[in-house]
């Protein structure tokens, strides 16, 4: 049996309430194979995570970049926090290692196990918040995730689909792009997602992927090369 408690000893943490820790690295699929589980699956963990880690990114861009209007903040905050930056920092810690996953799950390596790593970091710092409060996982986000902050800013890796597609649609026809999910396909633990991308009332794009960050990428990947914006 996987023991949650001897991942967060890798990481110098010893969490007061161990039910908190596991359910972090519990996945759905999981409960699946065992209905009869005691905790329930990380998604809620996942959901206050997320804007735990928005907070203290928030702040420390703030802080660090007082010259920066607070659209580039927003980019930079989004390309750090964006999943493949997350799953990286998950693998290099070994997360997956102690997860609890169905069968199945364990045998994936593709791009579906990146996002369950990235959202499993994430539930980790809801659980983290819960269990120790704001100040501990800001120390956790700092020492694992800002320390990749210089290397996003030097070679402007903040500069996403979304963000250039935004800016040339600002400046070329004054109007803000919007992303609208389309429709969703499969089971809950393996979605795809269709999003287009609208300038106004018209949709310019789509875009697909096993999560809405991923499906707005593409979407506003293929909305430049529509324009020929690129």
């Amino acid at each position: 049996m996987i023991d949650p408690t001897a991942f967060a000893a890798t990481l110098d943490i010893t969490f007061k309430k161990n039910d908190l820790l596991t359910q972090a690295l519990t996945h759905r699929s999981y409960l699946n194979e065992n209905p009869g589980f005691r905790l329930g699956h990380n998604e809620r963990l996942e959901y206050l995570g997320d804007a735990v880690l928005e907070l203290v990114v928030t702040a420390d861009l703030f802080e660090r970049f007082p010259d920066k209007p607070e659209g580039e903040l927003t980019s930079i905050r989004a390309a750090l926090v964006n999943a493949e930056i997350l799953a990286g920092i998950a693998a290099e810690i070994k997360m997956g290692d102690y997860m609890l996953l169905s069968r199945g799950e364990k045998k994936d390596t593709g791009r579906a196990r990146h996002y369950i790593l990235a959202n499993a970091f994430e539930a980790f710092v809801g659980a983290l918040y819960l269990d120790q409060g704001y100040d501990a996982c800001a120390d956790f986000i700092k020492k694992y995730l800002l320390t990749h902050t210089s290397e996003v800013v030097e070679k402007r890796l903040w500069k996403d689909p979304k963000s250039s597609f935004q800016e040339a649609a600002q400046d070329r026809v004054g109007i803000t792009p919007s992303y609208k999910v389309l429709r969703e396909v499969g089971p809950d633990h393996q979605k795809k997602f269709f999003v287009g991308v609208f300038l106004g009332s018209t949709q310019v794009a789509e875009g697909s992927g096993p999560s809405k960050q991923d499906a707005e990428v593409e979407a506003a990947e293929n909305a430049l090369r529509e324009k020929g914006w690129g």
